[in-house]
């Protein structure tokens, strides 16, 4: 029920943007229309795949791993092995969900994946080597990286509380 609130008022939000828009007469009501269009043809095929992936990816992983490593019953230990690996994750969104979304239907537990999402959001190597530290002191990126560290936990074990 919250996604469909969420969702609605998005839809509700843009709407209103879009009106906005439109009456400025500016042609930029027309120039978003085909931006997010233009954006909407580059996105689609890489979600297809992501989602269509995640179904093959499922099947090739080794359940007993899966559950043995990220499965409810793994502890601390499958928490850390879940951050560590979305840390690891290159790519974008439809990598990291597409590989969460394969390790829920191969047994791993909410909490775990949630850790694995959150590790990816957060530490993904790839990021943090071209992009964070270049462009940032080294002391911050380190900063960054120390308190963010309990982040994934913290949020798996918030999912154990609620589930």
């Amino acid at each position: 029920m919250i996604i469909l609130i969420l969702t609605l008022s998005l839809y509700v939000i843009v709407g209103w943007l879009l009106l906005i828009a439109h009456r400025r007469r500016d042609g930029s009501a027309q120039k978003a229309l085909v931006m997010t269009s233009e954006e909407f043809l580059h996105l689609l095929p890489r979600l297809a795949f992501g989602v269509i992936g995640s179904g093959f990816i499922a099947r090739l992983m080794p359940q007993d791993l899966v559950i043995a490593w990220l499965g409810p019953q793994s502890g601390v230990a499958g928490l850390a092995i879940a951050s560590l690996a979305g840390a690891l994750t290159p790519g974008g969104p439809v990598v990291g969900f597409a590989l969460g979304s394969a390790a829920i239907k191969a047994g791993a537990g909410a909490p775990q994946v949630i850790a694995y999402v959150t590790g990816w959001s957060l530490f993904t190597l790839n990021r943090v080597l071209i992009w964070e530290i270049p462009f940032m002191p080294a002391w911050f990126v380190r900063l960054r990286v120390l308190v963010s560290l309990p982040i994934p936990f913290f949020v798996a074990w918030l999912v154990m509380l609620i589930s």
